[in-house]
């Protein structure tokens, strides 16, 4: 018996150690292909804003980070299969995600366009695009936008998992337009060949219900001690200019500010 409680007494201490271990690591879930806030570099390796920032607060709050990956209508359902411990991929802070998951404070935000044809006279409007095939991606605050606003006045909505295969049925004009957080419509499309003869057409689109507050961490429901260790890390970045120095660093001199 004394050899069986000191067989457990070890076995809990090293229960704890193990737990004290993995709390020192943090598991982001992301989508790596939605430039220029998180894909991959030709060398493999993953490079946008987000993961900037993910490593970022990483140093700040002294956690180890690690990087899964999934599709992005997947992320949630990832995350509270608890495949991995924060979503850090370019995800909006909407009221309808918030009915699944938590989020960390807003760390930036960033405006949501519609790219076109260059010339084609489409606006961003349910009556300029009465008629028109815009493509969305699947699961993303601008898919649940072009559905509320657009769709019942005659719009075609036509989803895609990968934003790069709405780009690509642009380009080929299989869809009119494409509705798109603006910087990863500049990088990911229009600052490359074939974005050539498309542009952003008209202005911003805006419904902060829908649209969001801006972009954060996504974290399960409860995860009370994460949150505030992230915010808290978050908070200062944002305080000592890392975030608008990043912001610089991917999107010029847009004003990514959260307000």
């Amino acid at each position: 018996m004394k050899h069986l409680k000191i067989w457990f007494a070890l076995a809990c201490a090293f229960a704890s150690g193990a737990a004290l271990a993995e709390s020192n690591t943090l598991r982001y879930g992301l989508e790596a292909e939605y430039a220029p806030f998180e894909s991959k570099a030709p060398s493999g390796e993953l490079v946008g804003i987000d993961i900037d920032i993910g490593n970022a607060v990483c140093k700040t709050a002294k956690l180890t980070c690690t990087w899964v990956e999934t599709s992005f209508d997947g992320l949630i359902p990832a995350l509270n299969g608890r495949k991995f411990d924060a979503i850090n991929s370019g995800m909006n802070a909407t009221d309808k995600r918030r009915e699944a998951i938590d989020f960390t404070t807003v760390i930036y935000r960033v405006p949501t366009m519609l790219i076109a044809r260059t010339g084609s006279g489409i606006l961003p409007t349910p009556e300029s695009l009465k008629g028109k095939r815009v493509g969305v991606l699947q699961a993303s605050v601008q898919e649940t936008y072009a559905k509320a606003h657009w769709e019942p006045m005659g719009v075609q909505v036509v989803s895609y998992q990968d934003q790069n295969q709405a780009y690509a049925d642009l380009s080929a004009g299989r869809v009119d337009g494409t509705l798109v957080q603006g910087p990863a419509g500049q990088t990911g499309f229009l600052s490359r060949p074939e974005g050539k003869g498309f542009s952003f057409v008209g202005g911003p689109v805006r419904d902060d219900k829908i649209l969001g507050s801006g972009i954060a961490f996504g974290l399960r429901k409860g995860d009370s001690a994460l949150r505030a260790k992230l915010n808290a890390a978050i908070d200062k970045l944002k305080a000592d200019g890392t975030v608008k120095t990043l912001g610089q660093k991917y999107f010029g001199n847009m004003d990514i500010s959260a307000k």
